[in-house]
């Protein structure tokens, strides 16, 4: 037996294998990791995709980073802010179209107009919802006050990519006045507060090794993450990052298969989290997002920003259904889901396991999380 097989034969895989494992680039191998993989996926967590809408709020931002299009310094696309009365109308139909989440995104920002705007919006889809509607947040880094209020007002979830857990990449992708310290303080603040925690990395990034890749998953147990969202590097014309890739074996199958392969290990290992699989895979091949839900990811975010918007925020070069309505996007996904035997967790707030596990064992032991 390979060492391979025998890596896939334990109930989990020891932190000595995911480098292994995110290295096995064979066919042969791929495949078995991958449906390894998906079947952890619907012991854990069930034979279910969790739809969370998406709204693109602004694609203002006060970040620079090297490898995003909507950095401060791109002087190539128009700035804009959805209107609250937009975004709660958006909320408001995927709350009837029994969304059980919605995610509000933008570009980095601290000023105290947008904490108030992003305080208004939790409170008032939380209202139109019933508060049935759970909302994730991805807002990047903030205050402590700041995110105890957004907390306080109903939001439930928040996604801060750590983007990579090696601190040396991390200062090679970004400007010098970033911090990788801040931005992992930020992530154990979250959890401190009580949000289900999720995070991230961009995989295949020119020069990163699959060792970084297998410390980013250790990154994730170590600091509490339930919830992950990552994708893979994918360049940007008017970026400083596209020029890395002159001198870089940057290749839409290799990119989509070591993407494939970093969502099956961190299921493998990690087990019981909730994975999304990223627009951005669609933008490597066709069926990129069933191909990840096939390795183990069990979360789809289809894009609820109206299309007028979307073409504003690009972080990365072909983005897909950048023309697409929220109805047609919801259509198009159910019948890709259904069509692997899937089935779409409609009406459900789709926890992940693993916080929930946490939070019943906190509570048969006295400890109690207050949003106050």
């Amino acid at each position: 037996m390979s060492r391979h097989d025998e890596i896939l034969a334990k109930p989990r895989p020891d932190p000595d294998d995911l480098a292994v494992l995110l290295g096995a680039d064979a066919p042969a191998e791929q495949a078995s990791l991958l449906a390894a993989a998906y079947a952890v996926k619907v012991r854990q967590v069930g034979p279910v995709v969790y739809f969370r809408g998406l709204f693109e709020l602004s694609n203002r931002c006060t970040k620079d980073c090297l490898y995003c299009g909507i950095r401060r310094s791109n002087l190539n696309l128009e700035r804009y802010t959805i209107p609250v009365d937009e975004i709660l109308a958006g909320a408001r139909w995927a709350y009837e179209q029994g969304y059980g989440s919605v995610v509000l995104q933008s570009g980095e920002r601290n000023d105290p107009a947008f904490v108030d705007l992003i305080t208004e919006l939790v409170t008032k889809i939380r209202a139109l919802s019933r508060d049935q509607l759970v909302i994730t947040l991805s807002l990047g880094e903030q205050s402590e006050d700041t995110y105890r209020t957004w907390f306080r007002a109903g939001a439930e979830r928040y996604l801060l990519r750590i983007e990579t857990s090696d601190p040396d990449l991390y200062r090679r992708l970004h400007p010098a006045d970033h911090s990788w310290e801040r931005r992992r303080d930020c992530l154990r603040l979250l959890h401190h507060i009580g949000y289900q925690l999720g995070s991230g990395v961009m995989i295949g990034l020119p020069g990163q090794r699959v060792e970084q890749l297998a410390n980013d998953i250790l990154f994730f147990e170590q600091e509490q993450v339930v919830m992950i969202g990552m994708g893979p590097f994918i360049p940007h014309a008017d970026t400083p990052l596209r020029d890395s890739i002159r001198n870089f074996a940057w290749k839409r199958h290799a990119q989509l298969a070591l993407a494939l392969r970093m969502i099956a290990v961190t299921r493998l290992y990690l087990q019981d989290v909730n994975i999304a699989a990223a627009t951005a895979l669609q933008t490597l091949a066709p069926d990129g997002r069933e191909q990840g839900i096939a390795a183990g990811a069990n979360v789809i975010m289809p894009n609820l920003t109206e299309p007028k918007y979307r073409s504003s925020y690009r972080l990365y070069d072909g983005k897909p259904c950048l023309d697409e309505s929220a109805t047609q996007c919801r259509g198009c996904l159910e019948a890709r889901i259904a069509s692997m035997g899937e089935t779409i967790g409609f009406g459900q707030r789709g926890d992940s396991q693993r916080f929930l596990r946490r939070s019943f064992a906190d509570a048969a032991g006295g400890v109690i999380c207050q949003r106050s």
